[in-house]
């Protein structure tokens, strides 16, 4: 099953949307928007810029675990990963993003 982006609305009014691999995790959460057009550019931005691995940007939490940020070409984040245990873990997530950032598949949940 291909992967998909659930689009949703926050307890405060705001959108925000998940990237999901074909077996439902959650693999990348945007940042929040203040209007649903604005969200549905920030999918039109990951499907533009997954494929990328220069918009990929790896880092480790003060607590030691790996993670990434996914950023447009201009520098504005899109994205953001979960924490990972292992630097190879962050690496499958990276590659899970690209594989399934390019779905046509929005589950719009507002």
């Amino acid at each position: 099953m291909p992967g998909k982006f659930e689009l949703k609305k926050s307890s405060d009014d705001q959108f925000y949307f998940n990237l999901k691999a074909g077996n439902g995790q959650v693999i990348l959460t945007s940042e929040l928007y203040t209007s649903k057009s604005s969200a549905n550019k920030g999918i039109a931005s990951v499907r533009k810029n997954c494929s990328l691995d220069t918009c990929f940007h790896r880092h480790t939490s003060k607590a030691g675990q790996p993670c990434f940020v996914l950023k447009a070409r201009n520098g504005e984040t899109i994205g953001a990963s979960q924490m990972y245990a292992s630097s190879s873990s962050c690496e499958k997530g990276i590659a899970a993003v690209k594989a399934n950032g390019g779905s046509e598949r929005v589950d719009d949940r507002t």
